[in-house]
C-alpha cells in the first residue's frame, strides 16, 4: 500500500458523521404537545365520521332506516326515555349488578390469587380444579345458580361475581409469581420480615399486574350482566335491549346497546384510573401520566 492511499484509508476512519436533532428532539414538550393533539383529534374524529356516514345512508335510504335508525332518531328516543324516567331504571339496575358483582368476584379472586401465588401447597392443591372451571363458559353455569338462588338479584350477581373471579384470580397469582427473584433477595439483604417482604417488595412488584387483570375483569363484567339480563331478568339494560328487539322497537333496542357502551367504558376508565394513582410506578401508566 502507498503512502497515498495509507493517507486516505486513515482519513475515512476518522470522518465524523454529524446528525442533526429532530424536531421531538429539539422541543420534546411542543412534540407530545402534537402528539396528544393528533391522538385525541382521531379518537374523536374517526367516530364522528362514521356517525355522520350512518346518518347520511338512514336519510338517503341506503339502509332500511326501520332496522338501522339514524343516530339523530336514536338520540332523540333516548332523550325521551330518560326525561320521561323510563331509562334510569334499567340503567342503575345493571350499573348495580356490574359494580357488586365485580367487587366480590374481585375480593375473593384478589385474596384466592395472593394464597395461590406465594404458597406453593395451595397453588398445587386448587390449580388444576380452577383450570378446569375456568374454560366452562359462564353463561352455561347460569341455571346452576338459578336452581341455587331462584329467580332475583342472586343468579345476576353471582355470575358476574364468577366471571370477574377467574379473571382477577388468574393475575393475581401469576403477578405474585412473576415478581422478580432480585427483589425478594434485596429484601431479605435488607432484613424484611414476612409482613415487610409483602407489603414492600411483593405488593409493588404484583399490584400492576392485578389492575391490569381487574381492568379487563371490569369491561368483561358488563358483557356477562347484559347476557344474563338477555335471558334472566325482568329488567336491567339487556332485558330492555332484548324485549325491544322482541317488539320490533329498533330505536329503543339501539339507545340501551349506546347505554351498554357508555357504561362499560365509564366502568372500565374509573378502574384505570384507580390502576393510575395505586401505581405511579407502573412503567405503562407513569407514561400515560406524563402525557
Amino acid at each position: 500500500m502507498t503512502g497515498q492511499q495509507t493517507l486516505r484509508a486513515a482519513s475515512a476512519e476518522e470522518r465524523i458523521i454529524v446528525r442533526e436533532p429532530g424536531a421531538a428532539e429539539r422541543s420534546p414538550a411542543g412534540a407530545a404537545a402534537r402528539r396528544r393533539t393528533l391522538e385525541l383529534g382521531l379518537a374523536i374524529g374517526v367516530p364522528v365520521v362514521l356517525i355522520a356516514l350512518w346518518q347520511v345512508a338512514s336519510d338517503q335510504g341506503w339502509i332500511d332506516a326501520r332496522l338501522y335508525p339514524a343516530p339523530t332518531t336514536i338520540v332523540a328516543n333516548g332523550w325521551d326515555l330518560a326525561v320521561d324516567g323510563k331509562l334510569w331504571p334499567d340503567v342503575w339496575v345493571t350499573t348495580r349488578r356490574v359494580v357488586l358483582g365485580f367487587l366480590i368476584g374481585t375480593g375473593i379472586g384478589a385474596l384466592l390469587g395472593l394464597v395461590m401465588g406465594t404458597s406453593r401447597t395451595v397453588r398445587a392443591a386448587l390449580e388444576p380444579l380452577l383450570d378446569a372451571l375456568y374454560v366452562v363458559p359462564k353463561l352455561a353455569l347460569l341455571p346452576i345458580f338459578l336452581n341455587m338462588f331462584g329467580i332475583g338479584e342472586g343468579p345476576q350477581l353471582a355470575l358476574v361475581a364468577a366471571t370477574v373471579f377467574f379473571f382477577v384470580w388468574i393475575s393475581t397469582m401469576s403477578a405474585f409469581l412473576a415478581v422478580p427473584e432480585g427483589y425478594r433477595e434485596a429484601g431479605a439483604v435488607f432484613g424484611a420480615g414476612r409482613w415487610q417482604m409483602f407489603r414492600h417488595v411483593l405488593l409493588p412488584g404484583a399490584l400492576p399486574q392485578i389492575m391490569v387483570g381487574a381492568r379487563i375483569a371490569a369491561g368483561v363484567s358488563v358483557l356477562v350482566i347484559v347476557a344474563s339480563e338477555f335471558v334472566a331478568a325482568t329488567d336491567g339494560l339487556g332485558y330492555l335491549i332484548f324485549n325491544s328487539r322482541a317488539l320490533f322497537q329498533n330505536d329503543v333496542m339501539y339507545v340501551g346497546i349506546v347505554c351498554v357502551a357508555v357504561l362499560g367504558v365509564v366502568f372500565s376508565e374509573i378502574i384505570r384510573f384507580l390502576g393510575r394513582r395505586l401505581t405511579p410506578w407502573a412503567p405503562g401508566d407513569r407514561d400515560r401520566v406524563r402525557t
